[in-house]
């Protein structure tokens, strides 16, 4: 059966995952495949180290390099796909297509497109909406233009789900001509919450369009969706990555005059605040141990004070924006979780599933016990479903991908 090779680049702003997807030529596989290679890069854990594992042919490999520069440790890691005990394709040219998750499209970009050096310079200008991941994203096509200049790259917009969101839901309250000017609600985790609604149909039975669907995005970046019909209708991050629900090292949405009380009278600047907000703050900041939601539950079974409040901080504000959601979709046939803590994290599941049961929303505790696949672990007679998803990003670019072969 012929068979075409996608390679799958998606940058975050500490790290980056690579994959290789080899697939059928003619059709797509229904359910997800493994890929044939896979690559992790941890920029941040070592000072001028770079973390990288590999996985390939049922071998998991993990070294520290020196991280000369980020472009240098891509190369190295791609140089694997066709040299070494991880080879899996004899040559660069067996890889015709790539796919790069970019996080913001701005007001431009809201469908999967063909990446030319204009397309780029426009990612370029974007700098500023997105600085962690933006320039992780140009580093990634400029090396793969170096060593698959032959390869067709395609750029697949994390805010293009939310692009059609009802105009009351992308305009903020201020002065209209700041909309005009591109300040509005833009929205992320779009190609993850999108793939979640098509699963979601899968698991149900039911026609994606008769669906009314909140998923819930929580990893150490959040953000929850409502969806009708396929459709987002809302959402919670907003102009940034920034606004929503508390994270792990971000804050979510507070007071504004917050910020204006710190310029004013604490003598804080833009990037000390910028720097406070993005790193300082969620679930670091409140519970002053760590942004990560594994040790803030280890913290709490052991009695942490700062644990616990960051914990029941972290559960009032994501059952607000469910609450949101809700309210935006005028009922809900199913709630879903994905992302690192979404589909690992049982005690988030079970402690905003007991906050929300007045709503119908009635969660089985032996079945929230479940780890890994996809599953529903509601009660039986749960008006409201209760779905675990995998987070699937690099399938869903790989999918997309897969549309833009040539004939």
């Amino acid at each position: 059966m012929k068979s075409v090779y996608i390679l799958v680049l998606n940058a975050g702003s500490s790290s980056q995952k690579s994959c290789l997807y080899q697939l059928p030529l003619l059709s797509l596989p229904e359910h997800p495949p493994a890929p044939l290679w896979q690559a992790h890069i941890d920029w941040g854990k070592t000072a001028g180290i770079a973390v990288v594992k590999i996985k390939a042919k049922n071998q998991i490999q993990t070294q520290e390099i020196p991280l000369i520069s980020r472009p240098e440790v891509m190369r190295y890691v791609l140089h694997t796909l066709v040299s070494g005990e991880f080879q899996v394709i004899e040559n660069f040219n067996q890889v015709t297509i790539a796919g790069h998750r970019i996080v913001h499209g701005g007001m431009k970009y809201h469908l999967p497109t063909v990446i030319t050096p204009q397309v780029q310079e426009d990612i370029r200008d974007l700098i500023p909406l997105a600085p962690a991941h933006h320039p992780a994203h140009l580093e990634g096509i400029k090396v793969l233009s170096e060593l698959l200049p032959h390869c067709r790259q395609i750029a697949v917009f994390d805010t293009a789900f939310h692009h059609d969101m009802p105009l009351a839901a992308q305009v903020y309250p201020i002065p209209y001509p700041w909309y005009e000017k591109g300040i509005r609600r833009y929205g992320f985790h779009g190609i993850n919450h999108e793939y979640c609604a098509q699963r979601a149909a899968q698991l149900l039975q039911q026609p994606l369009d008769s669906l009314k669907l909140i998923s819930c995005h929580l990893g150490n970046g959040a953000s929850l969706c409502a969806i009708a019909g396929g459709k987002s209708v809302d959402t919670t991050m907003g102009f940034t990555p920034l606004e929503g629900v508390m994270m792990g090292s971000r804050s979510g949405s507070i007071d504004p005059g917050i910020l204006l009380h710190w310029l004013r009278n604490e003598g804080l600047n833009g990037d000390q605040i910028n720097h406070l907000l993005n790193q300082e703050s969620g679930l670091k900041g409140v519970s002053q141990l760590s942004g990560d939601m594994r040790q803030i539950l280890s913290a709490r079974e052991q009695g942490h004070p700062g644990a616990k409040l960051a914990f029941d901080v972290y559960i009032h504000r994501l059952a607000q924006s469910v609450g949101a959601m809700l309210a935006s979709l005028g009922g809900c046939d199913a709630l879903i979780f994905t992302g690192g803590v979404g589909e690992n994290a049982t005690p988030v599941r079970a402690e905003l599933c007991k906050n929300l049961r007045f709503l119908g929303i009635d969660c089985d505790l032996e079945k929230n016990q479940i780890r890994g696949g996809d599953h529903d672990i509601a009660t039986p007679n749960s008006p409201v479903r209760i779905l675990v998803i995998t987070a699937e990003e690099d399938w869903a670019i790989a999918q997309t991908c897969w549309r833009f072969q040539e004939p």
